[in-house]
């Protein structure tokens, strides 16, 4: 009869480094209680993991430090596997997009309901939730496990106003705007605009303009202008009585924004 240790080593021919026990117990025929205290063994070992109960990955000699998979080989095949969508966001997706000056030291990724982080070794993964991830644009990126989807760039501009205070804070958004702008086509932006609440454009618009990228916001500004009844706050979590306001973009300014540029 094979063995689970016969299991993973065709696993690993077949340029594959993630299963279920459900899997094992399947292609070897073993008994459930066997195979998991077989998998319980590898995993003290260190050269098995389990990002998520029940989902192994396998963790090869140059990952034993970290104690798990990068996240970005394990993340796309865990949510193939549970059938959820996803894409690689914010800080994450802007360090893709060359427009980080670090690399994160989480993982975040977009969903459409809630889910726990992730701590598997060092590596680290939050998860954050976006209804109608189906209609956000997104490119897909090749990593040395398979592929991955992230977002584009106009749909990560879109989420780090949104989601500000996950990425370091308005201060480091328009720092990163500053770069991503090379990257986002203005008509795309304002498509995408379309599929995000209308007081994420309305800030990124005034951001991009203060980061001195007005050619970017062009059409940005006519569909805020459309559309844009009423005055957002630049910062949703500070008060608004006596700011300054933006006409262009019926934003009130209620925080300083200082980029690093």
């Amino acid at each position: 009869m094979a063995t689970v240790a016969k299991y993973i080593q065709e696993l690993l021919l077949q340029g594959r480094y993630h299963f279920t026990t459900k899997d094992v117990v399947v292609a070897i025929g073993g008994d459930p209680g066997s195979v998991a205290r077989a998998l319980s063994r590898l995993k003290k070992k260190g050269e098995l993991a389990t990002p998520q109960r029940g989902f192994y990955v396998v963790v090869p000699p140059e990952y034993r430090t970290l104690g798990c998979l990068p996240a970005e080989q394990f993340v796309p095949q865990l949510m193939k596997k549970i059938d959820r969508p996803y894409h690689v966001a914010l800080l994450c997706a802007a360090q893709l997009h060359g427009a980080a000056h670090q690399r994160p030291q989480r993982f975040q990724v977009m969903v459409q309901k809630p889910r726990k982080s992730i701590e598997c070794g060092t590596v680290c993964v939050d998860f954050f939730v976006r209804s109608g991830l189906a209609h956000v644009s997104c490119v897909t990126m090749n990593t040395p496990r398979g592929h991955m989807l992230v977002s584009s760039p106009e749909t990560t501009a879109l989420e780090l106003v949104g989601y500000a205070k996950h990425a370091g804070g308005l201060d480091n958004v328009a720092t990163i705007l500053a770069e991503l702008a090379e990257t986002i086509a203005a008509d795309k932006l304002a498509n995408e605009a379309r599929h995000a609440p209308l007081a994420w454009a309305q800030r990124l618009g005034f951001l991009l303009e203060l980061v001195k990228q007005h050619n970017t916001v062009s059409k940005l500004h006519r569909f805020v202008h459309d559309r844009a009844q009423r005055i957002t706050p630049l910062d949703a979590s500070s008060p608004r009585t006596g700011a300054e306001r933006s006409a262009r973009w019926r934003v009130a300014i209620n925080v300083q924004v200082e980029p690093d540029i």
